[in-house]
C-alpha cells in the first residue's frame, strides 16, 4: 500500500478539508534532500507537510516491569507489529508510520543477566524472585530508582557479578540493531523507526521520567541512564556533552511524561548551586520542547480543583487516575505521586507548566517550558499503537489477561487506565531526520487514541473564508506560523487570528471512527501583575446531541465529519504573554472498561463495573501544540 494511498483513506477524501489537510498530491519541486542516516529519498516529499501517527513511549520484555509480567515480546517483534505484522497473536489493524522503542535504560543488564541460564548473577536470589515474578522484586527494582544518588544492586553487579555498564551497553546495540532492521530506507518511506530509552528518575516516589528520542543511528555507545545521570540536569548535561557536542552526527530530545505522578517535581525549575539560571532555562528549552500530555496513566491537560490553572473546566475531568480529594501543592512540591498519593500540582498539567514558562521567562529573559504536544501508549506489552477501546487487552501481559483481571488489576491503576494515545506530526517526509525535525520546532499534536486529523495556523492577517479555500495551508504558511511557532512582530491595532481545521477518525470497518462535537480554542496569559489565567472559548461543533447505548455500546447520533475555523481573538492585550492551543472533541463512545463489564455476566461483574467515579464513555480527543505571542 503506496504512502498517499494510506493517508487518503485515513483522511477521508470526500470530506471539504482533506485537500487543506494532507494535500492530494506530492509537491517534488524542492531540490532532492541530503540525509545524515543514508536512504533513498522519500517518494513522499511534500514542503507543506504530510501527516504521520506514531507512538514513542513502548516497552519491551528488555524492561525490568515488563519481563516480570511475562511479556516476552522484544523490540524487534516491537517493531514488527508497529508495521501491522501479527505478534503474540495480536496485529494492528492499521499500522503505525513510526515508532520509537523506549526500554527503561536502568536494568537492562540486570534484567538480561537474570533471565539467561548460566550468566554469573542467574541464580542469586534477588534473579530467582524476579523470574518467579515475586511482588518483592518488582517493588525492590522500582525503589532501587529512588533516590538522587542511585546505586545498581551489588549481588547483580558488584564484585563477582556482572559489568553491568558493559552488559547494557551489548544490550543497547540489541535496540538499536532492531531499529536499523524496522527502518525503511527505500523510496516507500512506509515506516520509521526512532532509536531511543527512557531515563526513569524517581524522587520521593514522584516521577521525573523521560523518554530520550535521537535523531539518527549515530547515538552514544550507551544508554545514560539514572545511575549515571541521578539528576534531569545531569542527563542534559550529558546528553548535550556526549551527543550534539561529542558525537558528530548525533542530535536528541528528551521527552517528559507523567507529570500528573509528579506532585510538581518535574516541572519545578531547579538550578544546580552555582549555575546560571539562564543557562539552566536555555539548555532544558532547548533539549526538552515537547511534553506527552497523555498515555496509559491518564492526562495531564488540566485538572479541576488545582490552582493557578483557570476556572473549572468540565473537560478536565478526563481520564483521570486520581478521583479523590487531595491537598494543593500550591508554590510547593510533594512526594508518593507514582502511588497517586500526596498534593498534586499546577505544574503536573500542561496548562500551569505553560503559564509558568512565561513567568520564568519574564525573570530570565528565556521560557524553559515553551512545550509541544505528544501522546503515546507507554505499552508494557510490545505493542506500539494499541490505542482502540474496544480492542483493549491491558498494558501489562498476564496481570490483565480477560476482563475480569483487567477490571480488578492494581498496576498501575488497573481500571481507571486507559489504552493510551498516539502521536501525531506533521512532516514534509517520512524519514528520521524529517520526523525529528517536526518534533524539535513542535509541529506535533496528541491524541488519545483516535486518528484526528488537526492542524492550527496563526496570523494577523488571515482570510474569513480560509476553512472553505483550497489553499488553506500556503496561504497560513506565508502568513503566519503553525503550532507550535511564536507569531511574529504585530502591525498596528491587529489581534491574533487562529486558524483551525479538523477531521474525524473514519476508523476501520470493524472499528468505525466517531464524529466531532467540538473545536476549542484554549489561551493562557500573563496579566500585568504576572499571574496566570485560562480562558475556553467553543469556536465550532455540532452541539451535543449525541449519546451512547449503554446496553450495546452503539451511538446514537454522528457529529461533525469536519471541523473548521477561524478565529479572532476577542481580548487580545498586546502588552500580555500569551498562547493559544486547540482542543478537539469527539462524541462520546463506550469507554474500554464498560465493554469489559457487558463481556461478564451482571451476578459475576466486579464492583468496579457499578463505581460512579469509572466513566462508562469517553470523549476522545486531540490536543495541538501551542502558539506563543509575545508582548509587542
Amino acid at each position: 500500500m503506496t504512502r498517499m494511498t494510506r493517508m487518503t483513506r485515513m483522511i477521508a477524501p470526500p470530506l471539504a478539508l482533506a485537500l487543506p489537510l494532507a494535500l492530494a498530491a506530492c509537491n517534488n519541486a524542492e531540490p532532492p534532500r541530503t540525509y545524515d542516516d543514508p536512504r533513498e529519498p522519500c517518494a513522499d516529499h511534500n514542503p507543506q507537510r504530510n501527516l504521520y501517527f506514531g507512538d514513542l513511549h513502548v516497552h519491551t520484555a528488555y524492561s525490568f516491569d515488563a519481563w516480570i509480567s511475562d511479556v516476552r515480546t522484544d523490540p524487534a517483534g516491537a517493531y514488527r507489529f508497529a508495521r501491522g505484522e501479527e505478534v503474540a497473536g495480536d496485529r494492528l489493524a492499521r499500522p503505525l508510520d513510526f515508532a520509537a522503542v523506549t526500554d527503561h535504560a536502568e536494568y537492562l543488564a540486570e534484567v538480561e543477566g537474570c533471565t539467561t541460564p548460566g550468566s554469573l548473577v542467574y541464580d542469586t536470589q534477588r534473579c530467582v524472585d524476579f523470574r518467579a515474578a515475586d511482588d518483592a522484586a518488582l517493588v525492590q527494582f522500582g525503589l532501587g530508582l529512588n533516590s538522587e544518588t542511585p546505586k545498581r544492586f551489588e549481588d547483580l553487579c558488584g564484585p563477582g557479578g556482572l559489568d553491568c555498564p558493559a552488559r547494557a551497553a551489548a544490550v543497547w546495540q540489541r535496540v538499536q540493531d532492531a531499529g536499523e532492521q524496522a527502518y525503511d530506507r527505500s523510496a516507500a518511506c512506509e515506516f520509521t523507526s526512532l532509536i531511543a530509552y527512557e531515563w526513569s528518575g524517581v524522587r520521593k516516589l514522584a516521577n521525573l521520567h523521560r523518554n530520550v528520542i535521537f535523531r539518527t543511528r549515530d547515538v552514544p555507545a550507551a544508554p545514560i541512564s539514572h545511575f549515571e545521570a541521578p539528576t534531569a540536569f545531569e542527563l542534559w548535561s550529558r546528553l548535550q556533552s556526549e551527543c550534539r557536542e561529542g558525537l558528530p552526527g548525533c542530535d536528541v530530545l528528551a521527552i517528559p511524561h507523567n507529570s500528573n505522578w509528579s506532585n510538581g517535581n518535574l516541572f519545578v525549575p531547579e538550578v544546580p548551586e552555582g549555575s546560571d539560571p539562564a543557562a539552566v532555562a536555555r539548555l532544558r528549552a532547548e533539549l526538552e520542547p515537547l511534553l506527552e500530555v497523555y498515555q496509559h496513566k491518564g492526562d495531564s491537560e488540566c485538572s479541576n480543583g488545582v490552582s493557578g490553572i483557570g476556572e473549572p473546566d468540565e473537560l478536565c475531568d478526563f481520564e483521570k487516575l486520581r478521583t479523590d480529594e487531595f491537598e494543593d501543592c500550591g508554590d510547593g512540591v510533594g512526594s508518593q505521586g507514582i502511588l497517586s498519593r500526596g498534593c498534586v500540582s499546577r505544574l503536573d498539567f500542561l496548562r500551569g507548566i505553560l503559564l509558568r514558562g512565561m513567568q520564568e521567562e519574564a525573570k530570565l529573559g528565556v521560557n524553559p517550558y515553551r512545550l509541544g504536544v505528544i501522546a503515546s501508549t507507554d505499552t508494557h506489552n510490545g505493542t506500539p499503537g494499541k490505542v482502540e477501546e474496544a480492542t483493549y487487552r491491558g498494558h501489562f501481559g498476564t496481570l490483565e489477561s480477560d476482563p475480569a483481571a483487567r477490571l480488578t488489576a492494581a498496576i498501575p491503576a488497573g481500571p481507571r487506565n486507559s489504552p493510551g494515545g498516539l502521536v501525531a506530526v506533521w512532516s514534509e517526509e517520512n524519514s528520521r531526520e524529517a520526523i525529528f525535525d517536526a518534533l524539535r520546532r513542535r509541529e506535533v499534536y496528541g491524541t488519545s487514541g483516535p486518528r484526528i486529523a488537526v492542524r492550527m495556523f496563526a496570523a494577523w492577517d488571515l482570510p474569513n473564508d480560509l476553512c472553505e479555500r483550497a489553499d488553506l495551508v500556503e496561504v497560513a504558511d506565508r502568513r503566519g506560523v503553525p503550532m507550535g511557532g511564536v507569531l511574529g512582530e504585530r502591525p498596528e491595532g491587529a489581534a491574533p487570528q487562529l486558524v483551525v481545521a479538523a477531521q474525524r477518525d473514519v476508523g476501520t470497518p470493524e472499528h468505525p471512527g466517531s464524529g466531532l462535537a467540538r473545536l476549542q480554542i484554549v489561551k493562557g496569559w500573563l496579566d500585568a501583575a504576572g499571574d496566570g489565567h485560562i480562558a475556553v472559548f467553543d469556536v465550532a461543533g455540532a452541539g451535543d446531541e449525541t449519546s451512547v447505548d449503554m446496553d450495546t455500546c452503539e451511538p446514537r447520533g454522528a457529529g461533525a465529519d469536519a471541523l473548521c475555523k477561524v478565529w479572532t481573538d476577542p481580548d487580545h492585550d498586546p502588552t500580555l504573554p500569551t498562547f493559544y492551543y486547540a482542543r478537539v472533541i469527539e462524541t462520546p463512545t463506550c469507554r474500554w472498561s464498560w465493554r469489559d463489564c457487558l463481556t461478564l455476566p451482571t451476578g459475576e461483574r466486579p464492583a468496579i463495573c457499578d463505581d460512579p467515579t469509572l466513566p462508562r464513555t469517553i470523549s476522545e480527543r486531540a490536543w495541538t501544540s501551542p502558539i506563543w505571542v509575545d508582548p509587542s
